[in-house]
């Protein structure tokens, strides 16, 4: 099927919401066969890709498709699996707490049972609590670090890991299989309510997950370090959990930077909401000399990326998850 016959399958479709109808009428004609060459590819890592309009774009009629190939393969292993369901959570991103819902109503179509977070939630807390819950499956709506104009969809088996590329295969089969994913059935919201096909998770979860993390900790005695710390969410999903986490463990000097702690999804105070590029670190750096701070942390917009920076001999700070660990280089990028 040619990019012209996609199209024209696209702009006839008459629920096509407005946005991407607008969006398809303002782009070019190497714009158009981007969009509708190919859908986007789905592997172990989910997929992702540019907001908009197409097979080939992040929209709500592509996260259909996914979570149909989705709930087709965990049809094929049986009534437990559809009753043990799938946990879905989001970061800050355009679009994702609409993708968070599209894949519940997608999922509750099957008859098969979401735990949806009410607000944006970050990755590792979705990985809990796929194995907390003994769901079947989880979903994370996000493009992890890339630029603003990305979204994503992540799939973990029951065991909290991202998928083998076995089960990875066997979704695009099912996808494949999906003539149309304009027509692809969905429930509404309040009908999945009234089946008991969905249920909100968050506040309650989050104390046994900080809980779970203070568990992990091999040093009780950090408070008496004095440790002082500059920490980021990078206008993500961090802001949620990380303070928290952090105080529970005994650091109690910890400030946030207030430009990057509300979500945001244009990212507007960084270049690309990366904790492992030394641009990501500017706003903290300014805190940490401010403030005499030792250790300056970082997440991605999911919250499953860190990045750490410490002041090295001269004072200066170093990044110590950047692809180089050579002290000059860092130093060079992150400035004194």
């Amino acid at each position: 099927m040619t990019w012209k016959t996609e199209w024209k399958k696209w702009s006839t479709h008459k629920e096509l919401p407005s946005e991407l109808k607008k969006q398809m009428t303002n782009m070019t004609e190497t714009e158009r066969e981007d969009a509708f060459y190919k859908q986007l590819e789905f592997g172990t890592g989910g997929m992702r890709g540019e907001l908009g309009a197409g097979p080939n774009r992040m929209n709500i009629y592509t996260v259909r498709k996914v979570t149909a190939g989705l709930a087709a393969h965990i049809e094929e292993n049986g009534t437990e699996a559809k009753k043990q369901g799938v946990v879905i959570a989001y970061d800050s991103r355009y679009g994702s707490a609409e993708f968070a819902l599209e894949a519940a109503k997608t999922l509750g179509a099957y008859g098969i049972k979401s735990y949806l977070f009410q607000e944006l939630r970050p990755t590792p807390e979705l990985s809990f609590a796929v194995r907390y819950l003994r769901a079947y499956a989880g979903i994370m709506i996000t493009a992890s670090h890339n630029p603003s104009e990305y979204n994503g969809y992540k799939v973990y088996g029951e065991d909290g890991a991202q998928l083998p590329l076995t089960a990875a295969d066997i979704i695009v089969n099912h996808m494949n299989k999906i003539e149309n994913e304009l027509l692809l059935e969905i429930k509404d919201e309040r009908e999945l309510l009234s089946q008991n096909l969905v249920s909100y998770i968050g506040e309650n979860l989050d104390q046994v997950y900080l809980d779970y993390v203070k568990g992990l900790q091999l040093n009780n005695n950090v408070s008496n370090m004095n440790l002082h710390i500059v920490y980021t969410p990078l206008h993500g999903t961090g802001q949620t959990l990380v303070p928290q986490a952090l105080q529970n463990a005994g650091f109690q000097h910890i400030t946030i930077v207030e430009e990057q702690k509300n979500p945001d999804p244009s990212f507007s105070t960084v270049a690309s909401p990366n904790p492992k590029e030394a641009q990501a670190f500017q706003l903290a750096i300014q805190y940490g000399k401010e403030r005499g701070v030792d250790l300056l942390l970082a997440t991605d917009p999911d919250a499953d990326r860190l990045g750490v920076a410490v002041k090295n001999h001269s004072g200066k700070y170093v990044l110590l998850t950047a692809p180089s660990l050579c002290i000059a280089t860092a130093c060079s990028q992150l400035g004194s």
